[in-house]
């Protein structure tokens, strides 16, 4: 038989097997993968918060794929806010590396210990240093609206990060490590003195009842990164974090409910607070994004729980970052992903950009991957 009449044949007899109503096995294929629900759009971005704000450090980091940035402006010695001016010059330096400026990171409300802090009156409750700090905080908020920048970052900090030592990772990487039942119950009060739940929820309402509608007003986003980690009940150094528990993140978003008024959200810092995060922390993700509470996203893993954690390589942890992606799609979250508290490596402190720039290809990837499994 010539290939001609060959293939005239067996076109002829797909075509009555399709008359009949049996596909064939490709087609068969094609008719599930149509029928499988589409995974929803990505649309997030690829982030970083790290600095400084330079121009060498925006081209590393275009280098490698990020195309949104948190970071924070020059601004004057001794100043409480940056100027609309200072701003505009921060996002300037950032298009030039065709980096979008998305979140400004404030000269106030940093994560510190309040024994370090310089401008401690929001959080101390002192009078008239807060509504000074206070002023500065909404006029900052007005200087993002008049630059163009959409959002600030901020915490809510007495007692910054704790942590109780560090760890050996793989090869020579160092990680930082909380383990409750190492802390020192002796440890002195800090300057803040005792401040238990009622008081320090006292602060933080005070503070928004303050701020939010000026966020109202300019259209400005304000989000709070979680307390990093939560304190154990009795609290620690005299003062229970409030913010440190998922309950009080979410009595934290119910306080002055405004679209502009959400969360930093850090998904290791959540993880801290959560008993087993591998399981819990996606309904986490799913509760807070829902609500469209997640500003920004602190994209990085842990090992262990709530009590008792080390920090870890994105892709050694104990949570599945590639589900995790998934869940933030599925909630619509159309922010930055970015790398937080990179590994360190003993007397190689430029290691450091190593440790970012695997982090950014392996989000890089797992959002690459997702973007190609869905629609």
């Amino acid at each position: 038989m010539e290939r001609r009449d060959f293939l005239t044949t067996i076109g002829a007899g797909i075509g009555a097997t399709a008359l009949a109503g049996a596909a064939p096995p490709m087609a068969q294929a094609a008719g599930r993968r149509s029928a499988a629900p589409k995974r929803p759009a990505l649309k997030m971005k690829l982030g970083c918060q790290s600095g400084p704000a330079s121009d060498d450090h925006f081209a590393f980091l275009a280098r490698y794929g990020v195309t949104h940035v948190a970071a924070r402006a020059k601004s004057a010695e001794g100043a409480l806010y940056s100027t609309a001016d200072e701003v505009k010059a921060l996002r300037d330096l950032a298009e030039k590396h065709k980096l979008t400026l998305s979140i400004l990171d404030p000269l106030l409300l940093p994560s510190s210990h309040i024994d370090r802090e310089k401008n401690p009156g929001i959080m101390l409750a002192t009078s008239p240093e807060r509504e000074r700090e206070l002023e500065a905080f909404q006029n900052q908020i007005r200087a993002c609206a008049a630059a163009g920048v959409p959002c600030i970052k901020y915490n809510m900090s007495l007692l910054g990060v704790i942590r109780t030592g560090r760890v050996q990772g793989r090869g020579d990487a160092v990680f930082s490590e909380y383990d409750a039942a190492r802390l020192d119950p002796a440890k002195p009060l800090t300057r803040a003195g005792m401040v238990g739940e009622d008081a320090f929820w006292e602060r933080i309402t005070w503070f928004l009842d303050h701020v939010v509608p000026v966020a109202n007003e300019y259209k400005i986003r304000i989000a709070c990164h979680p307390q990093d980690p939560g304190t154990p009940p009795q609290g620690y150094q005299g003062i229970h974090r409030v913010l440190g528990t998922i309950e009080g993140m979410k009595r934290f978003i119910s306080i002055r409910e405004s679209a502009y008024h959400g969360l930093n959200f850090c998904q290791g810092t959540v993880s801290e607070n959560l008993p087993h995060p591998a399981e819990q922390i996606f309904d986490v993700i799913r509760y807070f994004g829902s609500r469209k509470k997640i500003f920004n996203v602190h994209f990085r893993n842990i090992v262990g729980g709530r009590g008792h954690f080390r920090e870890a390589f994105p892709d050694e942890g104990d949570v599945d970052l590639y589900r995790a992606l998934l869940t933030y799609a599925e909630v619509g979250y159309d922010g930055m992903l970015m790398p937080d508290h990179v590994p360190i490596i003993p007397g190689h402190p430029e290691a450091e950009g190593e440790s970012f720039a695997f982090a950014y290809g392996h989000i890089r990837g797992l959002m690459q991957a997702a973007a190609h499994y869905s629609g």
